[in-house]
This record gives structure tokens, sequence and C-alpha cells, in this order.
């Protein structure tokens, strides 16, 4: 058959809804997977100021969440940091209060800069204080307010693009501007945060009970961590937030991370098939993305950067460095397509 009697062919089969296969098959199951997602650091001393700015343009109750969405540059209009998460920087001002609601996707908070403010989820406020991580799980009533005197910058990270992708995203908003309060700030904390649980409490969600995981906390563990075990030659010191009843992720489509890297080191060159953002929380570094015409990013304290799933990369520690991520790793376990390089 002829390429003319083919073009023929399929605009005759276009006309009942169907295409032929081969035409696309090496784009459907390619060799390797190809992340429509670019390696991209938003830098703070660049965005900051703009975050800041837009408390005089909009209002929070305006609004409902002020947020400058981290928007991948190969991605335009598609609010997506990587192909699969949504990333954001969010600004709320002293005395405001984000009204309270509810949706289908899950999200994350992990504090920049400031302090005073809470998140409240399902009636319970955990007060933010720079590098903690805080969870507003899916469908979960949620608001946020400010107590303090000074304007507080946190990250959100949600599963917004593989809700989007699977159809499911709802949201409702709640009658008054705050939910209820009917626990003691600290509550999930005491009564799960002790590797305990009440007798007879058979509560094993898939997202962590304790919504909120205090940075002073996990930099603790990362310091034990590195004082008594060996370095990884990828990741440096890594540890993941978990769920304390099940010992899995925190998070039942996010994988949330904190790590360590000691001055002077620089890792071995890995790849994996999550797509990941992070966040700087402390030190200095560059991460070299990619193998030819790689891609090299300075980052520093409160810069956020992403790296595109089965991108090759590494790091090098100008300075001790914390560093926080999140990634759709947990979801490439559950389907069963996770898969790693360590160079």
């Amino acid at each position: 058959m002829g390429n003319a009697e083919r073009t023929r062919f399929y605009e005759t089969i276009g006309k009942e809804q169907l295409a032929p296969l081969w035409e696309v098959l090496h784009k459907l199951v390619a060799r390797e997977p190809a992340p429509r997602a670019a390696p991209h650091l938003w830098a703070w001393d660049a965005v900051s100021p703009h975050v800041l700015a837009s408390g005089d343009l909009i209002s929070a109750e305006e609004a409902e969440r002020r947020v400058l969405i981290l928007e991948n540059p190969a991605m335009p209009g598609q609010a997506k940091a990587v192909d699969t998460l949504y990333a954001g920087l969010q600004l709320i001002l002293p005395g405001e209060v984000a009204r309270a609601h509810r949706h289908t996707a899950s999200a994350l908070r992990f504090l920049i800069q400031g302090s005073g403010a809470y998140t409240a989820v399902d009636g319970e406020k955990t007060y933010m204080e720079p590098g903690d991580f805080v969870i507003t799980p899916s469908w979960g009533w949620h608001d946020h307010g400010h107590e303090g005197s000074e304007p507080v910058i946190w990250l959100d990270g949600l599963d917004v693009p593989m809700i989007q992708f699977y159809g499911a995203s709802f949201a409702e908003t709640y009658a008054q501007q705050k939910f209820a309060t009917n626990k003691p700030s600290g509550y999930t904390r005491a009564r799960y945060g002790a590797n305990m649980k009440p007798f007879g409490d058979d509560i094993e969600g898939a997202t962590s009970p304790i919504f909120s995981y205090p940075y002073s906390a996990s930099r603790e563990a990362l310091a034990q961590m590195h004082a008594a075990q060996d370095l990884d030659a990828h990741h440096g010191i890594k540890l993941e937030y978990i769920n304390p009843l099940t010992g899995k992720s925190a998070m039942s489509t996010i994988s949330t991370f904190l790590q360590f890297l000691p001055k002077g080191f620089t890792s071995r060159p890995y790849r994996a098939t999550d797509h990941t953002v992070y966040s700087v929380v402390e030190g200095r570094g560059t991460v070299t993305v990619g193998e030819t015409d790689a891609t090299v990013m300075e980052w520093g304290p409160k810069d956020h950067f992403a790296i595109p799933g089965w991108a090759e990369h590494k790091f090098e520690a100008h300075e001790d460095a914390v560093i926080f991520s999140f990634s759709d790793q947990i979801v490439q376990h559950k389907l069963g397509i996770w898969r790693e390089i360590r160079s």
C-alpha cells in the first residue's frame, strides 16, 4: 500500500474515530520515560518579592488561597511544577484567615518563612515554624490563619495533576469561615506520636493521623542518623516521613523526604522514575541534571527546584545542607512501575 493509499485509509477510519496504533506505538510504549517537565530552579531572592507583593493586590478572602504557582517552563498554563505534581508559594498576612474548604486532592504545607500562622485540619490547629511539614488529607476540612505579626510564606504541594488525570476532582466550601475547633493543638501527636495508639483504636487510614511533623524533631533525627551511619553515596542521609500506624508513606499519593548533605559531599549520579520538587532549608550547593547539555542549578536557603523523572542528577554541597522534597514515588510503587539506577 502506497503513502497516498495509507493517507486515504487513515482519513476514512478517522471518520469512525479510529486510529492506527502502528503510527504512535513508539510514543505510547517508549524505550525510556520521556517526561514533559524540564529541570528548573525558582530562586528565593527572585520570587519572594512577588509573593509579598501579591498581598497588596488581593486579599486572602478574595483569593481563597493567595498562591503564586511554581510553573514549570516546559508546561506553561498547566499549573504543574513537574508532570504529576503541583507546587506553589502561599502568603498569609497577620490577622488573615483562609476560608475552610476541602477537596479530593491531598496537600502538604512546608513552612518557608515567618511564624504565628496555623493550619487547622478537621478542627485541630497546628502552629507552624520554618521547616515544619503539615498534611491536609484528601477530603479533610482545613483552614489557615495568622495570629502573629509578620508575613508567613509556605510551600504548597498537591497531587492535583493526578486527580485531574482521573477526572475525580471534587471540592466543597465550608459554611463558616473556620471549621469549628474540637481538639486541642497537639492532640493527634499526643495520641499517635509515641509509637503507641489507644487500645481499641483500629484507625489505619492511608494518610498519617499525625498531620504535623515539626522541623525540630526531623532535624534532630537527621543529625542522629549522620552521627550513627555512613552516608549513602547518592543521597547523603535521607529520611522519609511515614504514617506511624502503618510504617508506610505519610501521604497516600505523595512521598515526602528530608535529607542532609554535609559540606563537601558530592553524590554519585542517580536517576529514578518519580518526579520531584525540592525545597532548600539550610545550606548551599549545586545540582547537575542531565548527561549531555547538562543543566547546573545553584541552590541556597529557601530556593525551590524541580527534577523530572528519569533525569540523571548529582548533588554537591558547598555547606552543610538540609533539603525537603516530595515526589510521586508512592503512587509509582503502588502501580509497580517505580525504577531507579544508581551509577
